[in-house]
This record gives C-alpha cells, structure tokens and sequence, in this order.
C-alpha cells in the first residue's frame, strides 16, 4: 500500500528559482534511499475559505505562493527508514531552504485509497479534510464512488491519504489548518487532471452528474481545504520510473 509525506508549504516569488534547485537536490536524496515519487505544485487556483484555506493553513504572506507536494513510498516501513536515512547523509548539509520551514505543514499519510492510472499531470487539487476516526469506512466508501465519478470525467488519478503520522507544529500543522476536533484525523488527497481546461471542464460534469446528488457528507465541508495547483515537479525514481 502507498504510504505518503504530504507537505504544505509558503514559498516566497522571489525564490522560485532557489526553490527548484532545492526540489532537484533533495529528489536526488529521496531517489537513493527509496522513495518512489516526488511532486511539487504550485498554487494557481487557491480560494479564501470562510473558515479554513490554504493561505491560512501556512500562514501565507502576501509575498509568498503556496506549494502542495508529496513524496511517494511503497510503504510506512520504507518512509521511516528513509526519514533515518536522510539525517545522516552528507548531502543534507548542504541542502538550503529558500522558505520558512517553521510554517511549512507536514505528515505521513497512509495511501487509503488510490484510485486511477499512474501518469503525469497536468494539473492537480489538492485537500486537506477533518475526518471522524469512526467514520473511516464511511469516508473512503465515499472517496471510492467520487473517484469513480472524476475518473469518468477526465481525472487521471485520485489518492486518499488518511492521517497517520501527523505531528503537531510550533506554529502551524494540519489539525490547526482544518480546525481539527477532538475524534478527528486529518486526511490529505489529491485529483490528477491532464490540464487545468480537463480540470475545469470535468468539474462542472462532476457537478452535473446524478450520482453526486443528495450525497450526505461524512466529514465537516465547511472545515475542508482545497485549492487547484500546477505541477513544477515529478519525478518517480526506482521500479516506479
């Protein structure tokens, strides 16, 4: 089963050039020692939500972009061992950081659902969501008949990935980025499109087919962030490549 690291993280503009040589760097690492994918998308399309959104989950300066990237493992045994790995490789030293590490959000997650064909996106929505532990089953019943319904209007690839390892931050994490309640797990996913038109256009099919009405929702939609982002990076590495 996939087992993901979803980051959330404010970039300044003026570092978008630092920030890719940083992605390029710590790929190469992550390669090596066992991950299978790496992704980084930049915020295109990241609406102000009435109680949560991106901008806020990071504390975003107006200066700033908002990036959802992922690394990809072919399990939680792999991540770890690759986390170990990556606090004594040399290469670390010399990997900067051209954004503010303290508000960047991360967490291990583990890929509940994955639906779809591995291919290269165009074009990605990213969200974040506050899920009752007790409605797991529930939930990812519920992720798999959507899937279904992207997948007919253009999605390439949906994943579900369901909080595991989600520690709690200094200045932002994720339970402060959905308002996380007591009972709650923070769940990360994403929608693969080919482009943003293929994006745009099977949004208003999905809104439009049957099967997505008078759905109940088994998490709290007005707590769930969610925005659409373009891909600056994918690499897979490995058996995966």
């Amino acid at each position: 089963m996939t087992y993901i690291d979803g980051f959330v993280t404010p970039v300044p503009r003026g570092n978008r050039a630092a920030y890719e040589a940083h992605v390029a760097k710590a790929a190469a690492i992550f390669a090596d020692l066992g991950a299978t994918r790496m992704v980084e998308c930049r915020g295109d399309d990241v609406p102000v939500g009435e109680h949560t959104d991106f901008a806020r989950s990071v504390a975003l300066a107006d200066d700033e972009d908002v990036l959802f990237s992922w690394i990809e493992y072919p399990d939680r045994a792999t991540r770890d061992a690759v986390g170990a790995a990556m606090m004594a490789d040399p290469r670390m030293a010399d990997l900067d950081m051209p954004f503010d590490g303290k508000r960047m959000i991360y967490g291990g997650f583990d890929g509940a659902m994955v639906a779809g064909e591995d291919a290269t996106p165009g074009y990605v929505d990213g969200c974040l969501t506050p899920v009752a532990a007790a409605d797991r089953d529930a939930y990812l019943a519920f992720a798999a008949e959507s899937a279904q319904v992207f997948r007919d209007h253009g999605a390439l690839r949906i994943v579900e990935g369901w909080g595991d390892d989600v520690p709690p931050g200094t200045h932002t994490d994720y339970a402060r980025a959905v308002a996380l309640q007591e009972g709650e797990v923070a769940c990360y996913s994403w929608i693969e499109w080919p482009s943003k038109d293929a994006r745009d256009a099977g949004w208003q099919a999905v809104m439009a087919d049957p099967r997505m009405a008078d759905r109940a929702l088994p998490f709290d939609g007005r707590r769930m962030v969610y925005g659409g982002f373009v891909p600056i990076f994918d690499r897979r590495f490995g058996a995966e490549a």
